[in-house]
């Protein structure tokens, strides 16, 4: 049972990710600083899924939890900025620009980042990507508990 859970967080990381690559190469969607930010989890979790697999020590599912709950958390913080919540990182995002100057706004134009981490590019049901990422990582967090928890119990 644990090795299909882990089995399931893996394949579910792998598939949010290759998902991300198709938005960016097939729907020529090109990534934010905060959107490549969730990528790197998912590629640990993969990591850690795999070797879950060939050696079966309960260190590694939770490990691969705390992965899926680093790109939940970063998920979330992205859909925070996309909603106007808070800012997000400087390199990225816009901010208030009513007491510029017109060369203080060109500087600003000219050095601001081609994919701004505050603009929605895709979403479905008002839910942007990062978003979904947030909920689907939460949702993979739970699974690798549940086969660390059941590696524990049955002392895998």
């Amino acid at each position: 049972m644990s090795r299909f859970l882990i089995l399931i967080a893996t394949a579910g990381s792998a598939a949010l990710l290759l998902g991300a690559f198709g938005f960016q190469y097939l729907g020529e969607m090109p990534p934010c600083k905060l959107c490549i930010w969730q990528r790197y989890p998912h590629g640990a979790a993969i990591l850690i899924g795999v070797l879950a697999l060939m050696v079966p020590m309960v260190i590694l599912p939770y490990l691969g939890a705390l992965a899926a709950l680093a790109t939940a958390g970063i998920g979330a913080y992205h859909s925070g900025v996309e909603l106007g919540w808070w800012e997000g990182p400087n390199s990225c995002t816009s901010g208030p620009i009513g007491n510029l100057s017109g060369e203080d706004l060109m500087q600003q134009i000219m050095s601001a980042p081609l994919v701004r981490c505050d603009d929605v590019p895709w979403e479905l049901f008002s839910l942007s990507m990062a978003s979904w990422n947030a909920i689907a990582s939460l949702f993979l967090a739970v699974l690798w508990v549940a086969a660390a928890n059941h590696m524990r119990k049955n002392r895998i």
